[in-house]
């Protein structure tokens, strides 16, 4: 859960940005047309000001953030105007930061992307408690999110956000290349023995046939992202907790966490694993990819419909399939979750239009779900058949509504499911969601960042560099010892009291 800083925040946020873009429409049942009303007279004085992350959706030419079909939707809706500012992207966390430490003239509402960040002004008694107004006016809201949300949002007894979920509990499967496998008479693996002979011979044994030692076994992101189901075979996730011994511990200073960091060291020091990751952004990890360079990596479970596409169609040989995750020697397998809040709204102390921002957020988690995920129907859908079929040029036209159905996204899985098989069932979505959900480990703390852990975040975090060193061989194995005892004093020790305190006071 406590994945923060602006790196972390950006692969989030790109995750959201790319599922999005290969999720496009989702199936729904047979609906009422959906009609727009006429516009509503405005209330007087009771116009808000939000700030949101655009997600980096385009708009269409002649269209902004604040002059476009779908926000003049929700406008007439909850009968008053909405202004909208979209700070830059690469800057945003910071930018949030400027603009709540004003003294005056804070917007009504903030999109926090950070759990971080959320809990940070918290503590400096910067939101106000929203309990009241989602009493009032939050029904849909409190129908649709789950108390699991509301309980990483709530301090002292307060809710201060309104989450948004994430669409599917985790991201990662393992794809691997089976004409590669076949050419090297080599079985799918199954264990993690099994994983590590399969990269060997990916990177040595001129699987592409072209008499160069130039394709790798394995590739993942920098700070080690693309990498969860190799740590789950070892029984611990990057920044998660896990119960040992009826109490919860931090996954990163586990002796198991040092043997996955030396099976890492050991793909490395072997050259087997992409030597260049450290410096990898998906796109260019992507491109590896595409080129044929590798030939297994732990991606997304649509990149069926993404990057390997765009292998295939580089290469329509590639036989590209999705495998069980890898077993280690105890057993052990599993990916990890992400975060179950994408983002939080917030509502700054120093507004009074606490109820309207309710109100918008509950019309979008409401009765405007469906034109503002789906598109207007007749615009960019239609029914034929009992099944939608989708105009996709209208479709793509409008991509940049998801930055507003993003600010209160409930789980309607029967939808995603529905609309992922709609796609062409080859694609294996439905598939690799399974298999995910199936295998995710859960952290084991449900709460919100303990106060310890905001205030210590980036000391604690930097600390964590020290795990790439030992992978490249820059500090030797034993530095993780180091790292543990440097955590536990930095702060460590009162972040798991607080995690457990908390912990045990949420038992059932």
């Amino acid at each position: 859960m406590l994945r923060s800083g602006k790196l972390i925040n950006r692969f989030m946020l790109m995750i959201y940005m790319l599922t999005f873009l290969m999720l496009g429409l989702f199936f729904i049942p047979k609906l009422s047309p959906i009609s727009i009303s006429p516009e509503k007279e405005l209330q007087n004085g009771k116009d808000i000001a939000i700030v949101i992350n655009s997600l980096s959706f385009p708009f269409p030419a002649g269209l902004d953030e604040n002059h476009n079909p779908y926000l003049d939707y929700i406008k007439k809706s909850v009968g008053f105007n909405i202004h909208v500012e979209l700070p830059p992207v690469p800057s945003y966390e910071k930018m949030i930061d400027t603009i709540i430490s004003k003294e005056q003239n804070h917007p009504d509402m903030i999109n926090i992307n950070s759990p971080i960040q959320f809990a940070k002004f918290v503590t400096q008694n910067k939101l106000q408690p929203l309990d009241h107004w989602i009493d009032e006016y939050g029904a849909d809201l409190k129908r649709l999110i789950p108390e699991e949300l509301w309980n990483r949002v709530r301090y002292n007894g307060s809710i201060y956000a309104i989450p948004s979920g994430q669409l599917v509990k985790g991201n990662e499967v393992i794809y691997i290349r089976k004409d590669w496998l076949d050419k090297l008479n080599l079985p799918i693996p199954v264990t993690l023995e099994d994983y590590k002979e399969a990269m060997k011979a990916f990177s040595e044994g001129d699987p592409d046939g072209n008499g160069k030692r130039d394709t790798y076994g394995f590739t993942m992101m920098k700070d080690l992202y693309h990498s969860s189901p190799l740590f789950g075979a070892f029984g611990v996730q990057l920044n998660q907790w896990t119960e040992r011994g009826g109490k919860l511990v931090y996954g990163n200073v586990l002796p198991e966490m040092k043997e996955a960091l030396s099976f890492f060291a050991e793909l490395y020091r072997q050259g087997w694993i992409d030597p260049d990751f450290p410096i990898y952004r998906s796109n260019v990890m992507n491109e590896k990819i595409i080129e044929g360079k590798v030939g297994m990596f732990s991606g997304a479970w649509y990149d069926s419909r993404g990057v390997i596409a765009q292998s295939l169609k580089k290469d329509p040989q590639a036989n590209w399939i999705t495998i069980d995750y890898p077993i280690g020697k105890k057993g052990k397998q599993g990916v990890g979750a992400l975060n179950p809040v994408f983002g939080y709204q917030v509502v700054p102390k120093g507004s009074s239009h606490a109820r309207e921002v309710i109100q918008f957020l509950n019309f979008i988690a409401g009765k405007g779900r469906t034109s503002i995920v789906l598109g207007f129907h007749n615009q960019v859908w239609d029914w034929k058949d009992g099944k939608i079929v989708s105009k996709f040029n209208e479709h793509d036209k409008h991509l940049y509504r998801g930055m507003y159905s993003a600010l209160v996204n409930v789980d309607k899985r029967w939808l995603l499911r529905a609309r992922n098989d709609s796609y062409g069932k080859e694609f294996r979505l439905n598939d690799n969601i399974d298999k995910i959900e199936k295998n995710v480990v859960q952290d084991a703390y449900g709460g919100p960042p303990p106060l310890t852990m905001v205030r210590k975040w980036n000391e604690l975090y930097s600390l964590q560099e020290v795990f790439v060193k030992i992978i490249l061989g820059l500090e030797s194995t034993n530095s993780f010892d180091d790292y543990v005892k440097r955590w536990y004093e930095s702060g460590g020790t009162q972040v798991t009291q607080e995690v457990n305190d908390w912990h045990e006071s949420h038992k059932k």
